[in-house]
Order: structure tokens, then C-alpha cells, then sequence
């Protein structure tokens, strides 16, 4: 292809094509790796913290 060149349209497209895979690759990711029993709740709270008895 002697001479082929990308337009700036089909560069954009690219660049936006690429991010929006590799985040929703990451994210994928995160969900089929994530290990419930190695996490504390983000819900919990700690009374004593709180001042409260």
C-alpha cells in the first residue's frame, strides 16, 4: 500500500476505539478477578470509631 495514509477522522476513531476497549477490558478484568472473601464491606462501620456504645 505505497502511499495509504490515515485521515484524521479515522485517526480520532481509532484513538477512541482503542480507550474505550482497554477500559472496558480493565474493567472486565476487575470484575472476573475480584475475590469477595479477601475484601472487608465498604458498608461496614465500626462503632467504636464513631464515638458511639
Amino acid at each position: 500500500m505505497e502511499g495509504w495514509k490515515m485521515s484524521g477522522k479515522t485517526l480520532t476513531l481509532l484513538a477512541i476505539l482503542a480507550f474505550v476497549t482497554l477500559t472496558v477490558g480493565s474493567f472486565v478484568w476487575f470484575i472476573v478477578t475480584w475475590d469477595k472473601s479477601a475484601e472487608e464491606p465498604v458498608t461496614w462501620v465500626d462503632r467504636i470509631e464513631l464515638g458511639a456504645s
